[in-house]
């Protein structure tokens, strides 16, 4: 189902959306570019808003959320009716959370549970006699997405919400989410993934996880897909049309079946959105040896992806100009900082002139390359501290220079992390969790490349329309 944004759909410009030369140039997106409006463009967007009133209107809404410039105003979008979504639940072993999870849904919806293969399959039943729910047992485990699927086929409404066991649902999520399906492109729409707080369970990790949860995607609503800020969504809670799914969650994957799934969709031309003022709680690991072996399972999703979906995985996206750039101040050399600002005005230079159509070319191509420099630091940051750290382990031991970047992307990684997430933790443990996070991710992502023979998932994405450079795209 497709068509045009309904009339009262309102959409407003996300604030990473620069609104330059008296609102005729936005700079932003997912990935970032440059889009000039034209005169009567312009004048549609009022208060950084545009509302659907007849066909241009809709036009520029439409071609806002396809950038990732703007995000749907939710508050403001109608309510629909709740009964047109089937709640589906993959359980196997867990009776005591499948009954909470149930108790919240209160009856107001129908819900399928899929036992996947329980060994007390009788518990599970019972749960869901208990509250009402159809129940479908598999003979055999198939895994979550198979289990996804089971249900999925039971399916008659219009919407299905996947819903993890150990969730517990805001009373407002689903609504909010549902939303979203205003828009006929969307396929489907995800919630904040928050801790779900236990008594007598407030253990340090359980408190790096309530602040810096892999299940976390921010504060930020926005578009989903490969390479935006927000490129996935867990599968702990997905609301989805049903007639976008076809057959549903590839089946032989055990991990990253969700992120296979957005990205199909993304591929097809739909969208997901994510949606950060619908909420559910999810019960995090407390066990540290738990914790950082699901933190190395999520890690061998990697080289499924890489198989699938090739490039999009990369750990890390650059231009040519940037790799030279990171390499000049990793080198720690007298001429590291001169060659790494010579870069950088060459790359300010060919900017700007793809940016001519700005008022400020020069400028506007000097901000550009400032913050792809600033994003491939980070980046190099990143690829040393989680994917490629048992390489830069090693390297330690040979080379003072390496050792010296890697306590400085340790100590700059905690500090702006710590004070961005706010965890209730002190420095040297919040630091020890970081580390332990992405060395236990790594360890997965460098399994799952062995095993399957390939390194596609641990290779850079060198290309010469790096994110943040892509063409520029003019408003109608």
């Amino acid at each position: 189902m497709t068509g045009p944004l309904p009339v009262g759909f309102a959409v407003r410009l996300n604030r990473h959306v620069q609104v330059r030369d008296g609102g005729r140039t936005l700079v932003g997106g997912a990935p970032t570019r440059v889009l000039y409006l034209t005169e009567r463009a312009r004048a549609l967007i009022v208060d950084r808003t545009v509302r659907v009133t007849g066909r241009a209107t809709a036009t520029l809404a439409d071609r806002l959320l396809d950038t990732g410039m703007a995000d749907p105003i939710v508050a403001e979008l109608p309510d629909r009716d709740l009964s047109q979504v089937t709640v589906v639940v993959p359980i196997r072993d867990r009776p005591g959370p499948l009954d909470r999870l149930l108790a919240c849904l209160d009856g107001r919806l129908r819900v399928v549970v899929v036992d996947d293969g329980s060994a007390e399959p009788e518990a599970i039943a019972a749960v869901a006699a208990a509250h009402r729910a159809e129940p479908v047992a598999l003979a055999v485990n198939g895994g979550p997405a198979a289990a996804r699927n089971a249900g999925l086929r039971r399916v008659t409404t219009p919407y299905v919400a996947f819903v993890d066991s150990d969730v517990v649902l805001d009373p407002d999520a689903l609504p909010l989410l549902l939303r979203h399906f205003a828009d006929p492109r969307v396929a489907m729409a995800a919630p904040r993934v928050l801790g779900l707080r236990m008594p007598g369970r407030d253990r340090w990790i359980r408190r790096y996880e309530d602040a810096r949860s892999s299940l976390d995607l921010g504060v930020e609503p926005g578009i989903v897909r490969p390479r935006a800020p927000v490129s996935w969504v867990p599968s702990a809670c997905l609301l989805a049309r049903v007639d976008a799914l076809g057959d549903g969650f590839s089946a032989d994957m055990r991990v990253a079946e969700d992120v296979d799934l957005v990205w199909r969709l993304a591929a097809a031309g739909r969208r997901i959105r994510y949606e950060p003022t619908a909420v559910v709680r999810h019960e995090h690991r407390a066990d540290v040896h738990d914790w950082l072996a699901r933190k190395a399972f999520y890690g061998t999703g990697a080289h499924l992806l890489a198989r699938r979906h090739g490039t999009n995985v990369a750990p890390v996206v650059l231009a040519p100009w940037s790799v030279g750039f990171v390499l000049a101040l990793l080198a720690q050399r007298r001429w590291s900082l001169p060659v790494a600002a010579l870069l950088l005005g060459v790359a300010a230079a060919r900017i700007a002139r793809k940016v001519e159509g700005s008022a400020h070319p020069r400028r506007l191509g000097l901000r550009l390359a400032v913050d792809g420099a600033v994003a491939s630091v980070w980046q190099a940051a990143a690829l040393l501290l989680r994917h490629w750290w048992p390489v830069a382990a090693v390297g330690c031991l040979f080379s003072r220079r390496l050792r010296r970047a890697m306590v400085a992307a340790t100590v700059l990684d905690t500090v702006v992390d710590l004070r961005r997430t706010r965890a209730h933790l002190d420095p040297i443990r919040y630091a020890l969790a970081r580390r332990l996070d992405d060395a236990a991710y790594g360890c997965g992502v460098w399994y799952g490349a062995i095993r399957g023979r390939s390194p596609r998932a641990l290779l850079p994405d060198v290309q010469r329309r790096a994110r943040g450079r892509r063409p520029v795209n003019r408003g109608r």
